[in-house]
């Protein structure tokens, strides 16, 4: 908690303003039943209905200052809580977007959407409140004690010996919440790992009847998130009736203790009526403060999560040459030299990968499903280190290129990548700088010219969510276009024109290769027409290469690409 209430720095002048505001506002209030007091004892024996309607007045006039005072502190507070909630929520979202793939693995994406929404929010909450009730509430209460003693010692020891008895409840109540408020964020995290698996797949659960399945499995985190939340909720919902208990059973103890005191004349009606209304303000100051230590520790449980994502290290540094061990450069502008990689270090994904491109050349990729070509992509993007070996662009060794040169190098397209609800042409630009000219090449190259041109509003053609108002080849297709735009250095298709026919590949592979400028192409591809043109193909079988060389080499050499070929064309030739 103490790491994000650095954000509060900001705005110290605006609380400071609030915090005065709200302490004067609480001090009037305060005085307001010792006023009716007065009057009682007072000024009701004299029977001076004048001096009467003076004290009512002036009791009017305080309640007014005091609810114009608190009003204008609580929005005060509000301001505070949603401006440091969204400096919170910036860096938050800043520093996840810098995560590296190991580190978005680890803390999983379902989380790091919880922390991001649900964990900001019960930090606002928790700024908001401890501006009003931990300001007010103290006030109200050690103001309290003090009035009460002034008016009558004897009824406040009364509530002095009540306090310890709602302290230690407070303790060992919220010293056994804030775990348990940890495990329904955990509990949390799991539901929403499931909800978003099945929205995404709702299509693929339905078509294979797997609805019920899929009903069952979140029941069963449904449940899970509700048995925690229960042992949470029994634990702190004791707080509140607890505090009334001892708060009501002192003021019953007051109440009989100044019936006594005001039949033997040691003290008067109206301090009694004041002690009463002074032992309810108290009494609603610690129930206050109880409700904080209760935010507190949901809140506490969220900070820490927050913290863990904002205090994650950096770790993919960019390295100095001098860490990097020399080696003799390897011909090619792309080069994989040696390389082995493992995602959870037991196994590895990549061995012994080798090979080069050279400058405005097409490498294909071709392998059975987890064989590790998509892998080779992320490496050269370095959205995960080697465990050893090293990749170079145009001989640097890509650790030592800095991330957002590194990442300008590429124009990629995958084929579950995502598309905007927007329009088609600010789904191409994609927040960069690209001319008109520049997107209408892309989209001749990519085949996707002539189904933009087709819509009335053409590139203002406005977009659904993931793009589904589109085919699944025209998605491809824009995604492509979208790579294509900012004329990358070097291109990167995932198995990004699986939803196309071959007649519109064949032009696409044609059209980029006839593009020029010197953009060198990857094609990581599960179809053999999509790479036979590269100049060079590799093929990978769990996680090693096993054959590499032009399509007629393959078909020769390679038992497991030539299998692959027959499969798919009966190994014929497509252009």
């Amino acid at each position: 908690m103490k790491y994000l209430l650095r954000y509060l720095k900001p705005f110290y002048k605006r609380m400071a303003w609030g915090f005065t505001i709200k302490v004067l506002g609480t001090l009037v209030e305060l005085f307001i039943p010792y006023i009716l007091s007065y009057i009682i004892d007072e000024i009701v024996p004299q029977r001076s209905v004048g001096k009467i309607i003076i004290g009512g007045v002036l009791m009017i006039a305080c309640a007014l200052a005091a609810v114009t005072m608190n009003v204008t502190a609580n929005r005060m507070a509000s301001k505070v809580a949603r401006d440091t909630s969204r400096l919170v929520r910036h860096d938050l979202f800043a520093k996840t977007m810098q995560l590296s793939g190991a580190q978005v693995d680890k803390f999983t994406i379902p989380s790091l959407e919880s922390r991001l929404t649900s964990d900001t929010y019960h930090f606002h909450s928790f700024l908001n409140s401890i501006q009003r009730i931990g300001v007010r509430a103290p006030i109200l209460l050690f103001g309290g004690l003090v009035i009460t003693l002034i008016i009558d010692w004897r009824l406040s020891l009364i509530m002095f010996s009540i306090l310890p008895l709602i302290t230690l409840s407070v303790f060992f109540i919220s010293r056994r919440g804030i775990p348990l408020y940890t495990e329904v964020q955990k509990s949390v995290d799991n539901m929403t790992r499931v909800v978003r698996e099945d929205a995404q797949g709702i299509r693929v659960i339905k078509a294979l009847s797997k609805s019920d399945y899929e009903r069952r499995r979140f029941d069963k985190a449904n449940v899970a998130l509700m048995q925690v939340e229960q042992k949470a909720g029994i634990t702190m919902a004791a707080s509140n009736p607890l505090m009334t208990l001892i708060m009501n059973l002192g003021i019953v103890a007051v109440i009989s203790v100044g019936a006594l005191l005001v039949d033997r004349g040691q003290t008067q009606t109206g301090k009694i009526i004041a002690f009463t209304q002074y032992f309810t303000m108290i009494s609603q100051a610690m129930l206050g403060i109880t409700r904080m230590f209760v935010m507190y520790t949901r809140s506490s449980a969220s900070a820490k999560r927050i913290a863990e994502v904002l205090n994650t290290g950096e770790d993919l540094p960019v390295l100095p040459l001098t860490a990097i061990p020399r080696r003799p450069r390897p011909e090619g502008y792309i080069v994989f030299d040696k390389v082995y990689f493992s995602y959870n270090k037991k196994k590895y994904d990549l061995a012994d990968i080798s090979f080069s491109v050279k400058r405005g050349g097409t490498l294909g990729i071709i392998g059975a499903t987890g064989s590790g070509k998509s892998t080779i992509l992320r490496l050269l993007m370095r959205f995960y280190d080697v465990d050893s070996g090293r990749i170079l662009i145009d001989g640097r060794d890509v650790r030592t290129i800095p991330q957002h040169e590194l990442h300008s190098m590429f124009g990629v397209a995958m084929q579950s990548d995502f598309l905007y609800a927007d329009t088609i042409e600010e789904n191409v630009k994609f927040g960069r700088d690209i001319s008109r000219c520049d997107m209408e090449r892309a989209a001749e190259i990519a085949q996707a010219a002539e189904f933009i041109n087709s819509f009335e509003d053409g590139w203002q053609h406005m977009l659904t969510q993931k793009g589904t108002n589109l085919s699944g080849g025209q998605r491809q297709r824009l995604l492509i276009t979208r790579a294509l735009a900012g004329n990358p250095k070097i291109l990167l298709l995932d198995d990004s024109s699986s939803a196309l026919d071959y007649k519109t590949d064949a032009k696409l592979r044609r059209a980029i290769a006839q593009a020029g400028g010197g953009m060198t192409t990857i094609i990581v591809a599960q179809r053999v027409s999509s790479v036979m043109n590269a100049d060079m193909i590799i093929v990978l079988d769990e996680g090693r290469i096993i054959g590499a060389g032009r399509h007629e080499e393959l078909l020769r050499e390679c038992e497991v690409y030539r299998e692959i070929s027959n499969s798919q064309m009966g190994g014929a030739f497509i252009d």
